[in-house]
């Protein structure tokens, strides 16, 4: 199964690929520089096909746990003043997700989108200091009565050129439920209440709709 997002890329892909190939097949006749050309365009394809893929995610809802937004390694746990939406101290929660990962965006709690904004920016690699405020990004709040407000901030990369948000305010997100791509590269900043109990720790590996990053007891 594929993202939307990327049926374009896929099939204008697919055409480059079958159109090298019958190129390939008529003017080159050395039989190994032949082979190497069309296993490198078919190899494309495949890259293309896995960045885009959307795999179905079993998304335990849970009103008291916050979840990963996405696929990728924690590279950030940390108190920090957040100072877009909230303006004071929270515990910030970073995922950076390679090119081989899926992109697609969660929800990471269920409730009100009472926020969100696009910011044009620069591309600076994804796990740079200053990416979370140059680089291009959006910023999403929801809450919710259990577990309050969670910001998650979706972060251009280097390779990212575009991000795609479908949140908007007074939307009612479904834990789990796509809420975004961002293409070729990137990471999720996750902003939690000081008193959420953090259930990951840093380098481990997470599931997008499926691993538990907080729980708050209320």
């Amino acid at each position: 199964m594929f993202h939307k997002e990327g049926y374009k890329i896929i099939l204008l892909t697919f055409a480059i690929v079958v159109a090298s190939v019958l190129l390939i097949d008529y003017f080159i006749a050395l039989p190994w520089l032949r082979t190497v050309l069309m296993l490198g365009v078919v190899i494309l394809l495949i890259l293309i096909l896995q960045f885009f893929r959307n795999p179905k995610r079993n998304t335990i809802l849970g009103e008291h746990t916050a979840i990963a937004p996405v696929d990728g390694k924690v590279v950030v746990i940390e108190e920090v003043f957040e100072k877009e939406v909230f303006k004071d101290k929270r515990i910030q929660v970073s995922v950076f997700m390679s090119p081989i990962n899926v992109h697609v965006t969660r929800y990471p709690i269920s409730g009100k989108v009472t926020y969100s904004k696009y910011h044009p920016g620069k591309y600076l690699v994804a796990w740079h200091p200053k990416a979370s405020e140059e680089n291009e990004r959006t910023t999403v709040v929801v809450e919710n009565d259990n577990f309050g407000k969670v910001l998650y901030r979706q972060i251009a990369g280097a390779m990212a050129k575009r991000i795609v948000n479908y949140a908007k305010v007074e939307d009612e997100a479904i834990q789990g439920a796509d809420s975004g791509f961002i293409k070729f590269g990137s990471r999720v900043d996750l902003f939690l209440p000081l008193d959420a109990v953090i259930k990951v720790k840093l380098n481990q590996k997470v599931r997008g709709g499926e691993s538990i990053i907080a729980d708050i007891e209320k």
